[in-house]
């Protein structure tokens, strides 16, 4: 991957990570609370949990902008994205069908990452 693919890359990741911590934290929490809530979690624990994620997603967007320390970052986001996939996989199992793939859009994503990590030394 050439230089330029791998800024690109970089970029598409970063505005996937901040736009999504932007969306669950404030434009559209009530997704989050309801599929908490499927999960027996509500109330502050709910408010609690969409606010450490949105937060963990804008910084996991962030540090894939800029570039620094790629191996350790892609290697989190691999992980940040196993665990709610597999969140997911139990609270909502359905989404693995839902014709928008909230979860079978992390395959891809994760390729992504594999290649982007695999590029660097």
């Amino acid at each position: 991957m050439t230089a330029r693919h791998s800024l690109l890359v970089r970029i598409s990741l970063g505005i996937l990570w901040v736009f999504t911590g932007i969306t669950s934290a404030f434009l559209a929490p009530e997704i989050g609370y309801e599929v908490l809530a499927n999960g027996g979690i509500t109330g502050r624990n709910a408010t609690t949990l969409i606010f450490l994620g949105s937060g963990l997603d804008v910084v996991i967007g962030l540090w894939v902008l800029t570039g620094w320390q790629l191996k350790p970052c892609c290697l989190v986001q691999l992980g940040v994205i196993v665990g709610y996939s597999l969140l997911l996989s139990f609270i909502e199992p359905e989404f693995w069908l839902h014709p928008f793939g909230p979860l079978t859009k992390n395959i891809p994503i994760a390729a992504l990452i594999y290649v982007l990590y695999s590029n660097k030394e």
